[in-house]
């Protein structure tokens, strides 16, 4: 029963520390900046964990870009120029839609090449099951037409 209460008392000790952790908060001088700030936090990809956003990081280097898009916000930057900011700083990597060129092209076009090249193999693929059927007899020559009619007249014939 002590082993249970020791290994409870841990168990409620590690969760807590979760509860400790530093929640940031930011004052803007507009709602309209805060908006544009929650936008841009969930666009952004932190470096460092590679599948969070900023937003929802917690990683030293994500604490950093949030505290710097605050600044470059209340500094009256547009999304585009902290975005380009952002591009060139950390590569083209932390943003979760890159721009269209250069490297990027192929990210883009790639569903649409799949698309177009899985068409293709499917009417490659129903054209040449067409092209077998006719190639592989089972089309039947007029001698096999009428064998087939007087087997099936001569079971008629014996019922």
């Amino acid at each position: 029963m002590k082993t249970l209460r020791i290994l409870l008392a841990g168990v409620c000790l590690a969760l807590a520390g979760q509860a400790w952790a530093l929640i940031e908060t930011y004052d803007f001088s507009s709602p309209q900046l805060e908006a544009r700030y929650q936008q841009l936090s969930e666009e952004l990809r932190c470096p460092k964990c590679q599948n969070q956003n900023i937003a929802d990081s917690n990683a030293p280097i994500a604490q950093d870009l949030r505290k710097l898009l605050h600044q470059q916000l209340e500094a009256g930057a547009s999304d585009d120029e902290i975005l380009d900011y952002m591009s060139d700083r950390y590569g083209e990597f932390v943003r979760y839609r890159p721009r269209f060129g250069g490297t990027t092209v192929f990210l883009w076009l790639a569903p649409l090449l799949l698309l177009l090249a899985a068409i293709g193999v499917l009417l490659i693929s129903l054209r040449s099951r067409a092209d077998t059927g006719a190639a592989d007899g089972s089309v039947l020559t007029e001698q096999e037409q009428a064998r087939i009619q007087r087997l099936l007249d001569k079971t008629e014939q014996d019922s």
